[in-house]
């Protein structure tokens, strides 16, 4: 049996190949026949360009529709797709080309002569809404390709993570972790062909182009497809939806709305949050606004999804459910907070060309070290606590921002807070809250002090707090730490 995960998804959506698959908001329907035939076009055009069964391609070019078939080409062809984040300028570039060596390289049309400077070894093809070589390559080719016999373990993707502690790692993940991610959400989170997800996510990052696209792709039903979140346009086209992924900015843009409400979600089914960790306020207020509960879960370019809340059952805020069918997760040392844990088919491979640092994230039982702290309810859901690198050791003693960030945000005026440390020469780090302000409220850092104290041991309580209008954040919504422990670790 073929383990390419393209034979996967062809053989659930052939029964429906005649039907919509991709809704374009005034513009064209792409129904699942030109799909396939887009796919198998791109294939031979990929393949006539000298690429082989493992060999990278390279893909950084703006969301349009025809990105998916472009990736389900290097699907087909046995290649592995690497998505770059749209923000990556040329001394980035240069690393991920350098390091993965793509065959073929696939960018905006006024990026060519850019990437032709950083990779001149590579074919560079241009890819943009409804226009580019790459497209203009495929208009004489074939409608149909023969998908390349795959192994379960034959690299898919390459997919880099952010580095902001280091040099960044590219996360080999198999047809085989693809294929089971994708089953076990589709079975977790109930979609049909019925459904109709409204896609408004990046497709540069594991939730847009895996999480999102395989659940529609397998359950052969519908992608109301938006080039970038709009939170009018979002609101305006819920009612044509039952199921929408995002980040919790996407809800609490929604929420600034007043007008927004259950009449815009009268159709929907299910809200799914991730990529960042969602505040009980939003949490609440959008239950309170819509009727919805969202379904939070956990996930990381590694692995794909662990963990998710349950579809019929109890979703509770601030955690991430029990772990998807076919998934371990542990704490590590059985007892209390700790490493989460993980260990499955969804696991990927390693890190390219990172033996060592491989074999460092493994435990000798084969579970994966994630570096994100949790604890396990006796309910057997996950709670995540925040990133091993994120936890203050002051004065010896352990503090997890989470716990303290918690108190933070519940106090009135909060609209967020950032817990980190920064170095003390006294305790070794000091605990240092960094908050966001709700609107027309003024707040001092005595008073949030003073709070606090009665409400967590000394040694968590802030010793300085500072205020910011916003916390820094990645394209995925997570806030960057790292740069708040530069911008602070000076200020006394």
């Amino acid at each position: 049996m073929n383990a390419n995960f393209y034979a996967l998804l062809r053989s659930h959506f052939d029964e429906r190949i005649a039907e919509p698959c991709i809704l374009i908001p005034d513009g064209p329907v792409i129904h699942y026949d030109l799909l396939d035939a887009a796919s198998a076009r791109l294939a031979h055009v990929l393949v006539r360009a000298g690429c082989a069964p493992g060999d990278r391609v390279a893909v950084q070019v703006d969301k349009c529709w025809e990105v998916l078939p472009l990736y389900l080409a290097c699907l087909r062809a046995g290649l592995v797709y690497l998505p770059l984040n749209t923000g990556y300028q040329k001394g980035e570039l240069a690393y991920f080309f350098a390091d993965a060596e793509p065959r073929v390289i696939v960018c905006r049309p006024e990026s060519a002569e850019s990437v032709a400077t950083i990779r001149s070894q590579s074919t560079i093809l241009t890819l943009g809404p409804g226009t580019g070589s790459l497209l203009e390559r495929a208009t004489s080719e074939a409608k149909r390709f023969f998908t390349v016999e795959s192994k379960p373990d034959d690299l898919a993707s390459i997919v880099y993570t952010s580095g902001t502690t280091g040099r960044a790692k590219g996360a080999m993940l198999t047809h085989r972790n693809l294929g089971s991610n994708a089953l076990a959400l589709v079975q977790r989170w109930g979609f049909t062909r019925g459904d109709v997800l409204l896609h408004a996510l990046p497709i540069y990052h594991i939730h847009g182009l895996f999480v999102a696209i395989h659940c529609a792709l397998l359950s052969g039903s519908r992608m109301l497809w938006l080039a970038k979140f709009d939170a009018a346009e979002v609101r305006a086209l819920l009612p044509r939806a039952t199921v929408m992924m995002g980040v919790p900015t996407f809800y609490t843009r929604l929420l600034a709305d007043p007008a927004f409400g259950a009449a815009d979600c009268r159709s929907m089914r299910l809200f799914v949050s991730g990529s960042a960790p969602l505040l009980p306020d939003t949490f609440d207020e959008f239950k309170r606004r819509t009727g919805h509960t969202i379904l939070e879960r956990y996930g990381m370019s590694e692995t794909g999804m662990n963990t998710s809340n349950p579809l019929d059952g109890e979703r509770i805020a601030g955690t991430v459910g029990p772990p998807l069918p076919g998934v371990s997760v542990r704490i590590a040392g059985n007892a209390g907070v700790g490493e989460i844990e993980v260990k499955g088919p969804n696991v990927f491979a390693g890190y390219w060309r990172m033996p060592e640092k491989t074999r460092d994230e493994f435990t000798s039982d084969g579970y994966f070290r994630t570096g994100d702290m949790g604890e396990m309810l006796p309910n057997g859901y996950l709670r995540i606590v925040g990133r091993a690198k994120d936890v203050v050791i002051t004065g010896g003693l352990n503090v997890y921002p989470k716990e303290v960030e918690e108190k933070i945000d519940a106090l009135p005026g909060v609209a967020e807070s950032a817990v980190i440390g920064v170095p003390d020469a006294d305790l070794g780090e000091a605990v240092t809250a960094v908050v966001v302000a709700r609107p027309g409220h003024e707040l001092s850092e005595s008073d949030l002090i003073a709070a606090l104290r009665s409400e967590i041991a000394h040694f968590k309580v802030p010793k300085r707090v500072h205020f910011v209008d916003e916390l820094p954040r990645n394209a995925m919504g997570k806030v960057q730490k790292n740069l708040l422990r530069e911008r602070f670790r000076n200020i006394s």
